[in-house]
């Protein structure tokens, strides 16, 4: 297991790279939770990695077509829906995944969401949900494979994928994020490089890990 960069070694790092934030400088030191929290969003925003795929197992609820997402979700790989020739998940049962299409094409080929059967669709409905159709008529259970964004460093949460895995990526995050704070935007170039480098290296490397899932992956 990699030596993970912790929440309270990281804005020790911070306060010695910007030689801001000490004792002396409470301004900035009671802010860094703050940037690290942004410099680990960006990252969630920017980089697409296995680390952050998370798959999730559940049940539809029968007659209800509209689906929560998970909390934490950012984008979706897959949904997939068990179910089989016996229906109502009876004999030869098998993962279906569900076929991403537009909204309105789902709201179309649901138009009457009282007619119900195996789901086969599925689109956003918005941030917090899928619309899925047909209209269940089981509580199938199903599958979602998803990005997530993790958890957040605080001081409870000492540690998590990002600062395990990629601690080089969220230092030159997070001080990305500093300098517009501390008005030193000269420096960001620099950070911003040294960034840029980390995020190209580890894009790279995750490419020959990620299966073709058949989607293609999209910034969000």
């Amino acid at each position: 297991m990699p030596t993970s960069l912790t929440f309270n070694n990281l804005q020790a790092q911070i306060v010695a790279y910007l030689e801001k934030g000490g004792a002396n400088d409470t301004t900035v030191s009671s802010y860094l939770p703050n940037i690290i929290n942004q410099a680990e969003r960006r990252i969630a925003r920017e980089l697409k990695l296995l680390g952050f795929i998370n798959p999730v197992q559940s049940n539809l609820v029968a007659g209800s077509y509209i689906v929560a997402k998970p909390s934490d979700w950012r984008q979706t790989v897959s949904i997939n829906v068990e179910y089989g020739t016996g229906s109502t998940g009876g004999t030869n049962v098998l993962w279906n995944p569900l076929l991403p299409r537009a909204q309105e094409y789902v709201r179309a080929y649901n138009r009457d969401v009282t007619v119900q059967g195996p789901p086969k669709f599925y689109a956003d409905y918005d941030y917090g949900n899928w619309i899925i159709a047909p209209t269940p008529d089981f509580a199938y259970p199903f599958e979602v494979i998803y990005y997530q964004l993790p958890p957040l460093l605080d001081a409870t949460t000492q540690t998590n994928w990002t600062s395990t895995y990629a601690p080089n990526l969220l230092l030159y995050s997070c001080l990305l994020e500093c300098e517009p704070f501390i008005k030193e935007d000269e420096r960001m170039p620099v950070w911003q490089q040294l960034y840029d480098r980390e995020l190209a290296a580890m894009n790279g490397e995750d490419q020959n890990k990620i299966l073709d899932r058949q989607v293609t992956r999209q910034e969000v």
